[in-house]
């Protein structure tokens, strides 16, 4: 694979996880909750040496995983990056959060409020990282026929910082489909940093620094940046 837009990341950085991922692996053994499977802060890491850096968000690279920064069109700022797998989508913000309490049961009846107000239905179902929205949005079809598609908000909460995903595609509806970004998002770093910053501020994403004319075998390809979907904004 190879980044795409002549930016690349460092070669340590697009390089297969090993002794990083492995060491994660061993603290989730001798671990429980979050910091046993996943999503990890950065200070439950050794290193970040074979991950991707996209600053506020370390992704452990994979065969045929495409990557896509998504940009606020207002300001041109990156507010989301997608991990597109396997013919579905999981898209990622990293945001602020208290140090004393989590985030996520305000923000899914906020998104529920969201999707209420679209005409779209939504229903909390328990899955692999906790409780889960499932959310059906109206959309059309070539045809012009009345449709939905359906997507899957999981959340976490960090040190500090708060995770979400929304699943698309196939892994919104299949379980099975879904495992692999599930695995990648379990082994996804994030980087708060120590700045002060008010809850719910998205923490900074950005492409690669310092790219390589040529990636290492197994950094994922990146794709233009676009407009992110409306429905996923929150704070």
């Amino acid at each position: 694979m190879v980044f795409g837009r002549g930016k690349k990341a460092k070669k340590d950085q697009a390089a297969e996880p090993g002794d990083t991922l492995e060491t994660a692996e061993a603290v989730a053994a001798e671990s429980t909750g979050r910091e046993a499977t996943g999503p990890f802060d950065v200070s439950e890491i050794e290193s970040t040496n074979g991950y991707v850096d996209l600053g506020a968000l370390l992704i452990a690279p994979r065969e045929g995983l495409q990557l896509r920064l998504e940009v606020e069109e207002a300001t041109q700022r990156v507010v989301a990056v997608t991990m597109d797998l396997e013919g579905s989508s999981l898209q990622l913000q990293a945001f602020a959060a208290p140090r004393s309490e989590g985030l996520w049961d305000e923000i899914r009846e906020q998104i529920g409020q969201s999707v209420g107000s679209q005409g779209g239905q939504v229903e909390e179902v328990p899955g692999a990282f906790g409780t889960e929205l499932v959310a059906k949005l109206p959309a059309g079809t070539g045809d012009g026929a009345g449709g939905y598609r359906v997507a899957r908000f999981i959340g976490v909460d960090g040190p500090r910082w708060f995770l979400r995903g929304v699943l698309g595609g196939e892994a919104a509806i299949d379980r099975d489909a879904a495992a692999n970004l599930e695995s990648l998002f379990r082994q996804i770093v994030v980087v708060r940093g120590e700045s002060p910053m008010p809850p719910r501020d998205l923490l900074q994403l950005r492409l690669p620094k310092d790219s390589t004319p040529q990636p290492p075998q197994g950094a994922p390809e990146f794709e233009q940046p676009e407009r992110g979907p409306e429905i996923t904004q929150i704070g």
